[in-house]
């Protein structure tokens, strides 16, 4: 597996990098399609903070993507609780891919959701800055079953996931509700 490593406000000694290497490196063990890590270090500027060193890890490779992130209070710790997190993402992922390839999927409910008025500050009030893009994604929109969504967006451990839905050939949105289902938002047709 490549792995590329990136930092900010620290140094990535020799030492780092060697471990890095060594614990991100021998994930594939676990499961042989993934190809590329992106592993980021920060850590934080405020001395009252404890927990300092951020490591976050993107794992990819024939699809699949799975991210974490994590504080610790130094950077070797953090690659250690990392490199436990993404294994049991590993663990999760290989035990999908092994029920899918069995036929033993879940079944989605499909939830219609109806125009509403936006959330939020009244257009005509001022007095707010609007919010500012600080971060772009890009990444490809290929045809996915609702179920495939789903496991995207769980292995990704974000709220929401956008996709083109393969049985309607549309956009459509799968989200986490608050009572821990799932939904889906399907583009009219």
């Amino acid at each position: 597996m490549d792995v590329s490593i990136s930092a900010r406000h620290l140094q990535i000694t020799p030492r780092l990098e060697e471990v890095v290497q060594e614990k991100i490196g021998g994930l594939d063990r676990f499961l042989a399609e993934l190809d590329f890590a992106e592993v980021h270090f920060d850590e934080a500027q405020n001395p009252r903070i404890g927990e300092k060193e951020t490591c976050e890890i993107v794992v990819s490779g024939h699809g699949h993507h799975l991210r974490c992130k994590v504080n610790a209070r130094d950077p070797y710790s953090a690659v250690d609780q990392a490199t436990l997190k993404l294994e049991r993402q590993i663990r999760k992922l290989r035990t999908k891919l092994q029920r899918r390839q069995h036929g033993d999927g879940a079944t989605l409910r499909r939830i219609d959701v109806d125009e509403t008025e936006p959330v939020g500050a009244d257009a005509d009030d001022d007095t707010e800055p609007l919010p500012q893009i600080v971060k772009t994604k890009r990444f490809h929109l290929g045809p996915l079953s609702a179920d495939e969504a789903i496991e995207k967006m769980e292995m990704l451990g974000h709220g929401f996931f956008f996709f083109i839905n393969r049985e309607t050939n549309r956009s459509a949105v799968i989200y986490r509700r608050d009572d821990g289902d799932v939904g889906l938002i399907d583009e009219a047709g």
